[in-house]
């Protein structure tokens, strides 16, 4: 039985001088802030409906369309980043999901290359499938990237 005394005492101050050294090290942690400074690329693309950019655009309104159609809209493109730019653009966020098996967007500016502060018209083309049956109402959200080139 003393023995079994000894030994429970032994493992409770190791224990205890586990936590202790735990404590002890905690406190023993610093930190340093280090200052950083450069340059930062901005490779940025905004969209207007006028040459001039002033009036941006955020959405795009497509009217009521027909079966078999196409329609176009003009639109400008501005970079207004620091770096050349090759432009892609993709579709998203169909509504209803179907929508996209019949309707498709395109444009004539893929892979085109707008260096910093240039502007591009671009002409974006909505086009209908003779086949679209079942959809009467559609959304979806454009999106206009431009890549460091």
């Amino acid at each position: 039985m003393p023995e079994q005394k000894i030994v429970v005492a032994t493992i409770a101050v190791a224990a205890i001088s586990a936590v202790m050294v735990a404590l002890v090290s905690s406190l023993l942690v610093t930190n340093t802030t280090l200052h950083n400074n450069g340059n930062v690329k901005s490779i940025g693309v905004d969209v207007y409906w006028d040459q001039a950019c002033t009036n941006k655009t955020s959405s795009m309104d497509w009217g009521t369309l027909e079966p078999n159609v196409t329609r176009n809209v003009n639109v400008y493109i501005k970079n207004s980043g620091t770096a050349g730019a090759k432009l892609s653009m993709t579709t998203s966020s169909w509504n209803p999901t179907a929508a996209s098996n019949y309707i498709s967007l395109s444009w004539n500016c893929t892979n085109y290359v707008l260096q910093q502060g240039q502007i591009v018209g671009a002409r974006l083309t909505l086009s209908v499938s003779s086949a679209i049956s079942g959809i009467s109402t559609f959304s979806f959200d454009i999106t206009i990237t431009g890549t460091e080139s």
